[in-house]
């Protein structure tokens, strides 16, 4: 038997019933820990699996410019060595124009797709008409009988409205 534990085959209900809260205190109390435990592990984890992928990043970063000197060497096989410089810078001026333009486009996309969504009203409301609708086909199909009641209801509940708006405004 585990060092700390009592055998518990003798005692009565009632005791083990009274021990119970404290039982499952003592339950919740080991799980929290070990929650927390799991919760140290896994960030301290994540966190040294960050800093390797941050190394990966910092050598990427020292490749890049050895990969543009390879380019212009190769080049100046051909042309002057000014020239492949020259040529190489203008690759990277284009690409970073390309890149900047499709970022530009994919942003403007994405904002004036999230103004047409919240700002285009009508078509919200007719969206959620539409939806209501078919919820309410449904609702019809399913239980004809409530259907009629509830539109009963409705009219009933909107004639009652406009009854007593005419009526204040006689008055």
């Amino acid at each position: 038997m585990p060092r700390g534990y009592r055998d518990r085959a003798d005692d009565s209900l009632l005791t083990l019933l009274g021990d119970l809260p404290e039982l499952v205190t003592n339950l919740v109390k080991a799980e929290i820990d070990a929650a927390k435990a799991w919760v140290s592990r896994t960030a301290k984890d994540a966190g040294v699996g960050s800093v390797w992928f941050l190394v990966a990043l910092f050598f990427l970063f020292w490749a890049v410019p050895v990969i543009l000197v390879f380019a212009i060497a190769g080049l100046s096989s051909w042309w002057p060595v000014w020239l492949s410089a020259l040529a190489v810078f203008g690759i990277l001026i284009i690409a970073v124009l390309l890149f900047a333009l499709l970022g530009i486009l994919k942003f403007r996309k994405a904002a004036l797709a999230a103004i047409e969504i919240k700002g285009n009203i009508p078509r919200r409301v007719e969206k959620a008409s539409a939806r209501a609708a078919v919820k309410a086909r449904a609702f019809a199909d399913r239980n004809p009988a409530a259907a009629i009641a509830a539109t009963v209801g409705i009219a009933a509940a909107v004639g009652g409205a406009v009854w007593a708006i005419a009526r204040a405004i006689a008055r």
